[in-house]
């Protein structure tokens, strides 16, 4: 049984009903003459596809002379992040491991318990708690109805999280929360890239909420020695600073743009959420 804060949090971000429960049509306008309904309250899906270092913070230790930590062995979790960030005892939806490469497979994930969005989850030691989103629902307005195949799922090393919180600076971020945290770990975070159909980054984009405090959002310098609220840099890198207080959802855009949809999002303390704007359907 859906636990009432989500049904709450569904209604009250007007998610369409497939993404929060009850029949839906797969394919809308579709002549399924031939087909079967597909039941979205039973189906189980693999997430799989591939885990490595989030690229800004490759280059970055790379150009310290420092190597790049390998992910392979070290455990995945594929969640729902509105779960987690309300506490819920049944926010982890398939478990598994990294293999070679950084390769992934997660079966048997439920898509039932899925409500606004699935991300696939990394916590070890030297890199800090972070969720990559792979589906969106309100993206897609529906939930899987197929394996989710191909995604990229990013790990944040400590040292990077603590770049981009001197790049935004202590005073900024206790401001934001109220004395509550002291770095973006502590706050809870937003990571996101800009980028173009072909994955490049993407400079001068200004991203935006759909409602919260605009200056929130920073844009870290190329060298990560300050940052600035106007728009993207070269890296196409933007940070939400979250409260520090209880978990909050908001969908994010890009200013004057139409080719890149809203995409959702949410911020709780202690962790960090990672994603990837970028125009049309489908991830370059």
């Amino acid at each position: 049984m859906k636990r009432p804060s989500l049904v709450l949090r569904c209604t009250l971000l007007g998610i369409a009903l497939a993404a929060c429960g009850g029949p839906v049509d797969p394919d809308p306008g579709v002549d399924r003459g031939d087909s079967t309904m597909v039941d979205l309250d039973h189906l189980a899906i693999t997430v799989s596809g591939h885990a490595e270092v989030f690229p800004e913070a490759a280059r970055l230790l790379e150009t310290r002379g420092q190597p790049v930590p390998a992910l392979d062995g070290l455990p995945l979790i594929i969640e729902e992040p509105l779960r987690v960030g309300v506490s819920d005892a049944d926010s982890v939806l398939g478990r598994g491991d990294i293999g070679a490469a950084g390769t992934f497979a997660v079966p048997d994930v439920p898509v039932r318990d899925i409500h606004l969005s699935l991300a696939a989850s990394f916590e070890h030691e030297g890199f800090v708690r972070s969720s990559t989103v792979v589906f969106d629902t309100v993206f897609t307005r529906t939930r899987p109805r197929t394996d989710i195949i191909g995604t990229r799922v990013w790990a944040v090393p400590t040292s990077f999280h603590d770049a981009l919180t001197r790049a935004i600076g202590e005073p900024w971020i206790r401001a934001h929360t109220q004395d509550r945290a002291r770095t973006l770990r502590e706050a809870g975070f937003v990571l996101g890239r800009v980028v173009d159909a072909s994955g490049a980054p993407v400079a001068g984009a200004r991203v935006v909420l759909d409602h919260g405090d605009l200056r929130r959002i920073y844009y870290p310098a190329p060298d990560f020695q300050g940052a600035a609220q106007d728009a993207t840099s070269a890296t196409g890198l933007f940070v939400y600073v979250h409260s520090g207080a209880e978990a909050e959802t908001f969908s994010l855009s890009i200013l004057g743009s139409t080719d890149y949809q809203a995409r959702s999002a949410g911020a709780t303390s202690g962790m960090g959420l990672v994603l990837t704007l970028y125009p049309g359907s489908y991830p370059p």
